[in-house]
C-alpha cells in the first residue's frame, strides 16, 4: 500500500529545522518497503532520535495505523515544536521530547523500544563544527561523519525490545560495513534495506535486529 508523504508546508515557519531532503525520502521509501514487517511486529513503542521536521515518525504512524506510542527526540527545541505540528496537521499523535539523543530516557525505556530510527548528522566535518548551533546541528557529523551516531550506538542494545528493529541512515564515508561489524559484535544481524545515490552522496538505510530473533520480514 502506498503511503502519502506527510504535509510539512508549515516548515517555512521553522528556518532552523532541517528540511526533508534525499536522505529523508530514502528513509520514507525504506519504511514503506518494510511496512509488512513493521505491522507484523505489532509495536507498542517507537522512538526516532533527531526528528527534525517530524515527517518520518508521522509517516511511520500512518504505516502502522495502530495504538503504538510514538516518541521522538531532538536537541533543537524548534524541531520538537515543528514535529508536533507535523503530527497534528497529518492527524497523528507523536510525543516530542527536547533532549540530546536519548538523554534522560534510560533506564525508563530499557528494552522497551520496538522500532528505533536514526537519520543522524552524517556529513564529514571538523569536530568543532558539532559545537555550532542552529541549522548546522542537522548535518555536521565530525570525523568520518560518525561522531553523533557513535554516541548513540552503545545505547541501542539497551533501548531495543527483544524483537526490536533499528533503522539507520548512513553515507559511504561513514564506513557502513564497519558499523555493521560493530553491531555484529554486539550480537546483532543487519541488512541494507535500500541504497541510492543522491548527487555526491551514496546513501543507505541499514536495518539491525538482535540475533536469534526474526527480522520481521
Amino acid at each position: 500500500m502506498s503511503i502519502a508523504t506527510p504535509d510539512y508546508r508549515h516548515l517555512k515557519d521553522f528556518p532552523d529545522v532541517y528540511e526533508p531532503a534525499e536522505d529523508t525520502f530514502l528513509l520514507l521509501d525504506a519504511l514503506e518497503k518494510e511496512q509488512n514487517a513493521l505491522n507484523k511486529l505489532r509495536p507498542t513503542l517507537t522512538l526516532e532520535v533527531g526528528s527534525g521536521s517530524g515527517i518520518v515518525t508521522t509517516f511511520l504512524a500512518k504505516i502502522l495505523q495502530s495504538k503504538a506510542l510514538h516518541l521522538v527526540t531532538d536537541r533543537n527545541s524548534q524541531a520538537t515544536l515543528c514535529t508536533q505540528q507535523t503530527a497534528n496537521y497529518n492527524e497523528t499523535r507523536v510525543d516530542a521530547i527536547n533532549t540530546d539523543l536519548v538523554h534522560g530516557l534510560l533506564p525508563r525505556l530499557q528494552n522497551c523500544v520496538d522500532i528505533l530510527i536514526l537519520n543522524p548528522p552524517y556529513v564529514v566535518t571538523p569536530s568543532h563544527e558539532l559545537l555550532e548551533t542552529g541549522i548546522a546541528w542537522t548535518w555536521a557529523g565530525g570525523i568520518c561523519g560518525r561522531e553523533v551516531m557513535d554516541r548513540l550506538f552503545p545505547d541501542v542494545p539497551k533501548l531495543l525490545s527483544k524483537r526490536g528493529i533499528f533503522y539507520l541512515v548512513v553515507v559511504q564515508e561513514n564506513k557502513p560495513k564497519e558499523i555493521m561489524k560493530m553491531f555484529e559484535n554486539m550480537e546483532f544481524a543487519s541488512t541494507v534495506v535500500l541504497n541510492r545515490r543522491a548527487g555526491p552522496e551514496n546513501l543507505s538505510v541499514i536495518k539491525f535486529w538482535k540475533k536469534g530473533t526474526e527480522d520481521g520480514s
